[in-house]
């Protein structure tokens, strides 16, 4: 029993010796004193009931780790293989209710500055060392990291154009950061998560997966990363689901579009199947098929020969027949006109009928007093003929002072007045004039009529040269309408609407000889009458109208109205069409087929037609593609806003013809705006996307801008159809200091997608108003209409030459079709063929292509050249080849005076013109 208990004491005593040595080796090492008590009851070795946890230090917060161990007479933290100082510590018992031992806590603070100072292989680290009667126990080491997390994203996400059921991949790579930072998507800010929709996988990879992509998953996404210490927001990344445009099926075959021989069949499609979205590819391919069709003519029935006579019968009577087979009618052809069968007596008139001549044979009814009144109402009938011719005859020569012989027959001929022009007396001049009664002013058109003949048709005599013009409703000018009139004659002449492109020639000797017709030329500026089905097509150019519609030419007038198209035949399908009396439009000619009632020759930036019936007629251009292309004109112009520190600069988009600018000038001559920046071309694609105008390198510590008005856009729709209007958009600008009086500033014009326009502004605001005309103006063009051989660049005789020379076959193969073909008119030959002259309607087409050149080189020069190719020798070719000598004076015409838009004009007949008419 002693020798146990001094067995026991020993030990108590080598472990005690054991601790002592510890302790003063871990004082030797830092400096701390461990407590002298000893364990003085029996137990077991220490367990923890908590040991220290991995921690994060935020920003400067300490962090605290906490030991909790049973049975414990002491506990101490080791940080990195060092004790930490007693005086670190801090500790508490208390006593286990369920086990009644006593429970030791501990506690320690690391700080930021400890973890930053430490350098080692490893993370700073600590651990629990417990002591207990029978040793020590040592708890789980715990980290301390400093969190934090990095600002920049490593890979942000990045925005995609997908289709519709494509695989849609978002990559993200949060920022570096302890602990690793976790990551969630945001779309349009809402929380998209994986467990709520099976077509969307987030992935550990931190990635983004839309197996599928449907039109709901367009929209701005942005990838969230947070740890303990923050969240960070990457990029946002938009993505666009798209749908490809699809052909619907086609048409059925339309109706060929001649009721008789060859024409043309066309059936459709449209890009809706479906329709392009989100900028989705136009369908490719054309719209329209067009293939020859050839319809059968009506053949109109014929009669064939008369039958022989049938015996006389007992009535005294004989028939013969006839059958409608020579040939039959067919296609829709007029059945014969007249009897089929024939009756007629076969006795001469001598048949009886109970002993009497047939001619005696009277019926009751009939009696003497019939012949009586008959040969009384010739006589009475012959009577008043002979008053009625003396009358005329007296009024005639009491109106034989006036030039017109004016015959009221309107009650002969359903409201139409008949104005027939004598021959002129010897000495007067030989062209149709106009005279008034003495008293009253002389007028330009007939007297009770009112100028304008929309609505009119006009009836000539056979026998007589005159002029027929109805009482029908009136065209009434409008505030919506531009209009410019003249009165032409056998010498012809040019109506012009100034600064529009618009311009109408009416051909020396279109209109016959002692015969004036008063015509107009109008352009609409109201609302567009023209309207499509489908909404596919627009108008290139301004709707024109010119009249009277009765008007009787015996040549083809040669209209040029400008457009705003890039002529491709590829990317457009390009019409003319006409107004119907409906007011509905119905096409004319596809400027690419050829015709025998029209001709349409494109330029560049003019349609010049020749045309046969006067009416409304309008280009209008069908995107056939996406890359078809009409041209916008671009411009800006600024003004004082409603108070001196305030400037105003307006952007206009418009279509690129002089007529369209005419209301932006019209607009800013009235609110006194300065053109700032000379008018530039944009071309703007058929490709569906908008166009968006920005404001550039403002001064901003001089100007400051309204807010949200940097950037501006207008739609696909309201660019492309707008047909003639003008688009605008305005900055609002206001000084920061009264002494600013500089504004310099860039005006970007871009189509998405498309191409880009840059507008320099600079300007002083300070100056004082002034007048406001745009230079592009011709503010002295006031001759909107010239006759005579002033009004054109061919001389008279010249152009007399022309046709004797090339309108006759030649051996030499000098005809009009070898001059169609050195002017470049050599297209659609049939149209000339059917005209009397076809060299004067070449002519004419030249006159309105080159009416903007004040020379005539080319005619000359192509009349040269057909001269060199056709003579062997100068001699042989001035002396069979007149196109020697007209070259010769071409080269030596005087410049005539020029009509406004038209430029210089060369002429050397001027005499005998007819005297100028001024709108």
């Amino acid at each position: 029993m002693v020798a146990l208990t001094k067995g026991r004491y020993l030990s108590l005593g080598f472990v005690f010796l054991v601790y002592c040595t510890t302790c003063t080796k871990s004082k030797g090492a830092t400096g701390d004193i461990l407590p002298d008590s000893l364990p003085s009851v029996p137990g077991t070795l220490p367990h923890f009931l908590k040991e220290p946890e991995d921690s994060y230090i935020i920003k400067s917060n300490p962090i605290k780790l906490l030991c909790r161990a049973v049975p414990a007479l002491q506990i101490f933290f080791k940080c990195n293989g060092e004790w930490v100082h007693q005086n670190e510590h801090v500790s508490r018992e208390y006593m286990d209710q369920n086990t009644g031992l006593k429970v030791r806590e501990v506690l320690i603070n690391v700080s930021r500055q400890q973890v930053e100072d430490f350098h080692g292989p490893e993370d700073y680290w600590c651990l629990c060392v417990a002591w207990s009667h029978l040793g020590t126990s040592k708890s789980r080491k715990a980290t301390v990291h400093i969190a934090y997390l990095r600002k920049n994203f490593e890979q942000d996400p990045q925005g995609k154009e997908v289709p519709i059921k494509g695989m849609i991949v978002l990559h993200c790579r949060p920022p570096e950061g302890v602990p690793t930072a976790e990551v969630e998507w945001l779309k349009n800010e809402e929380l998209v998560s994986s467990l709520t929709d099976d077509n969307i996988d987030t992935r550990a990879d931190h990635n983004l997966i839309i197996n599928e992509a449907r039109l709901s998953d367009s929209g701005n996404y942005t990838c969230l990363a947070s740890n303990i210490v923050a969240k960070r927001r990457s990029a946002t990344a938009t993505v666009v689901v798209f749908v490809n445009g699809g052909w619907s099926l086609w048409t059925e075959w339309s109706p060929c579009n001649v009721p008789c021989g060859r024409g043309v069949q066309k059936r459709s499609r449209t890009c809706t199947n479906p329709a392009p979205l989100n900028g989705g590819a136009f369908c490719q391919g054309m719209s329209v098929q067009k293939i020859t069709c050839n319809a059968l003519c009506p053949i109109d029935g014929g009669w064939e020969k008369w039958s022989e006579w049938t015996a006389c019968s007992v009535q005294c009577e004989r028939q013969r027949r006839r059958e409608c087979n020579n040939p039959p009618p067919r296609h829709r052809g007029i059945m014969c006109e007249g009897p089929s069968n024939a009756t007629e007596n076969c006795t001469g008139g001598m048949c009886t009928q109970n002993g009497k001549l047939l001619h005696d044979v009277k019926p009751q009814s009939m009696d003497g007093s019939n012949d009586v009144a008959l040969y009384s109402g010739l006589g009475s009938g012959v009577v008043v003929v002979a008053v009625l011719v003396v009358a005329v005859m007296l009024y005639r020569r009491s109106q034989s002072n006036y030039g017109v012989d004016v015959i009221d027959s309107s009650a002969l001929t359903g409201g139409f007045q008949s104005f027939t022009f004598k021959t002129p007396r010897q000495g007067v001049d030989d062209r149709a004039e106009y005279h008034a009664p003495k008293g009253h002013p002389p007028e330009t058109f007939p007297r009770g009529l009112n100028r304008d003949y929309s609505n009119s048709t006009v009836e000539r005599r056979s026998t007589k040269k005159g002029l027929l013009i109805p009482n029908g409703p009136p065209l009434t000018p409008t505030k919506d309408q531009m209009r410019t009139t003249g009165v032409f004659g056998h010498l012809g002449g040019r109506l012009v609407v100034p600064n529009t492109g618009v311009s109408l020639l009416v051909p020396h000797g279109a209109i016959t000889e002692d015969t004036s017709w008063e015509m107009y030329m109008v352009i609409n500026q109201g609302e567009s009458s023209f309207q499509t089905e489908e909404g596919c097509e627009i108008l290139l150019g301004p709707e024109v109208t010119y009249g009277p519609l009765g008007l009787d030419l015996s040549s083809p007038v040669a209209m040029t109205i400008a457009h705003c198209a890039e002529v491709d035949t590829e990317n457009w399908n390009i019409q003319l069409k006409r107004k119907t009396q409906d007011n509905s439009w119905e096409e004319v000619m596809s400027v690419e087929d050829e015709s025998t009632f029209c001709y349409c020759l494109m330029d560049s930036s003019s349609c010049h037609l020749l045309l046969d019936q006067p009416g409304s007629y309008a280009l209008v251009g069908e995107p056939l593609t996406q890359a078809a292309v009409k041209r916008l004109k671009l411009a800006v112009f600024g003004s004082m806003g409603a108070t001196p520190m305030d400037y105003s600069l307006r952007v206009y988009c418009v279509d690129d013809t002089p007529y369209a600018f005419q209301g932006v000038v019209a607009t800013e001559t009235s609110r006194g705006g300065q053109l700032l920046e000379e008018p530039k071309m944009l071309p703007f694609r058929g490709n569906t996307f908008s166009l968006q105008v920005y404001i550039q390198d403002v001064p901003q510590f001089l100007w400051s801008i309204k807010p949200f008005t940097t950037c501006q856009e207008f739609s696909f729709s309201q660019v492309w159809c707008s047909n003639q209007k003008p688009l605008h958009c305005a900055f609002s600008l206001e000084r920061n200091s009264p002494t600013t009086t500089q504004l310099s500033c860039k005006i970007s014009v871009r189509q998405v997608k498309g191409h880009e326009q840059i507008l320099q502004v600079y300007t002083s605001v300070a100056e004082s108003k002034k007048e406001s005309v745009p230079f592009f103006m011709q503010t002295d063009c006031t001759v909107t209409s010239q006759t005579g051989p002033k009004a054109f660049k061919i001389p008279l005789s010249i152009r007399q030459r022309i046709c004797a020379t090339f309108d006759t076959a030649n051996a030499k193969g000098k005809d009009w079709q070898l001059l169609a073909q050195k002017l470049h008119l050599d297209r659609n030959l049939s149209y000339f063929l059917k005209q009397q002259s076809p060299s004067a309607v070449i002519l004419s087409l030249w006159e309105a292509r080159h009416q903007d050149t004040g020379d005539l080189d080319s005619l000359a020069s192509a009349l040269e050249e057909i001269g060199k190719i056709h003579s062997k020798s100068t001699a042989a070719k001035s002396q069979e080849d007149p196109e020697s000598d007209l070259v010769h004076h071409l080269g030596t015409g005087s410049p005539g005076n020029p009509v406004c838009g038209m430029g210089k004009l060369t002429n050397h007949e001027t005499a005998n013109s007819v005297p100028e008419y001024t709108g």
